[in-house]
């Protein structure tokens, strides 16, 4: 079951480049898997299967792998090439060393350049020429990529302490929290990734077939699903599950399940710019989402199963998540919107 949900601004974000280009954008939809009527609906989100379809869809079409939005063309192939150089890499700093050395090959550059500082880590973005990037996306995709392709290839999260961007916090800003989990500067001098030097200690795990595997749905999958095992907010989401029908588990006994202190967890929940009321809301949310995608249940079940005892709750809570009734959601999920 995919659960997780993308915002609908990513979505557009992604297209930003095919539709400069005058391409089929409903074709590309329809072919993830998502309803262009859906995209009418301002706050509306699709699950992250779908997301990852779409990204694969708009890399094929397009050929390239900066989605019409970097300063060049990077065929599709690129990105697989470059994991096949690394991942005989001994550690996570060899593996964003040589990374870079393989961006510099292609010109104008697009990469992220590691430095290091006492006991600071920091991924600085180096992008050369003239980007099409309206809306961020593509420097947004580089950070997202390269931070999760290292925590994959060491098998654990490299956890952030921090995220600058050389830009003014956007619109959509509020999704970045869910996204980095750890404190934002915007307006910084570069855009960069900041974590403990530690972390470029960590030996390469993976092998070869793994990586075949890996290389299937990416970097899609890297974009579209985050590994949060690692997080207390992952944590806390596997912890309370999917039955929202029955009595949830209290902050106390997840902070036990955790072997820490409810103080201590309120805490890290706010180093990940989150809390646990906000964990159940959007887990609520998601799963409202994956169910109305389901025609065999009706809202009023969904509502049930969700945890709301009246369906009249639900509908006033879906409605803020969503900016529209389930009815209207499951609608435009379907093509039905006029």
């Amino acid at each position: 079951m995919s659960e997780l949900t993308v915002s609908r601004h990513f979505v557009e974000a992604a297209l930003t480049g095919a539709r400069r280009q005058k391409l089929d954008i409903d074709r590309m939809l329809v072919d993830a898997g998502i309803s262009p009527e859906l995209l009418k609906i301002e706050m509306a989100r699709v699950n992250s299967h779908q997301y990852s379809q779409l990204l694969q869809t708009v890399w094929n079409v397009l050929e390239d792998e900066f989605m019409g939005l970097g300063p060049r063309r990077c065929r599709t192939g690129t990105f697989a090439t470059m994991c096949t150089l690394i991942m005989d890499c001994p550690n996570l700093k060899s593996v964003y060393r040589q990374a870079f050395e393989f961006c510099r090959l292609f010109e104008p550059m697009v990469g992220m350049k590691l430095e290091t500082s006492g006991t600071e880590a920091r991924l600085v973005t180096v992008i050369e020429g003239e980007v099409n990037d309206p809306v961020h996306f593509f420097q947004e995709s580089i950070l997202v990529i390269w931070h999760r392709l290292g925590s994959w290839l060491v098998g654990q999260p490299v956890e952030l302490s921090g995220a600058e961007f050389n830009y003014p916090e956007p619109a959509h800003g509020d999704e970045y929290r869910h996204i980095f989990h750890c404190p934002l500067t915007f307006n910084a001098r570069e855009t960069a990734l900041t974590f403990d030097r530690r972390f470029l200690d960590a030996p390469v795990i993976r092998d070869k077939p793994e990586m075949r595997q890996f290389l299937r749905t990416s970097p899609a999958d890297l974009l579209s699903r985050p590994d949060e095992s690692n997080t207390f907010t992952g944590r806390i989401r596997t912890l309370i599950g999917r039955d929202f029908s029955r009595s949830l588990p209290d902050f106390e006994w997840i902070a036990a399940e955790l072997n820490t202190s409810p103080q201590t967890l309120r805490r890290r929940l706010k180093q990940e710019n989150t809390s646990f009321q906000e964990i159940k809301d959007l887990l609520r949310r998601d799963l409202a989402i994956y169910y109305l995608s389901r025609p065999d249940l009706a809202i009023n079940d969904i509502a049930f199963k969700v945890g709301f005892t009246e369906p009249s709750t639900f509908h006033r809570a879906f409605k803020k998540w969503t900016g529209v009734t389930p009815g209207a959601f499951r609608e435009g999920d379907r093509g039905g919107l006029e």
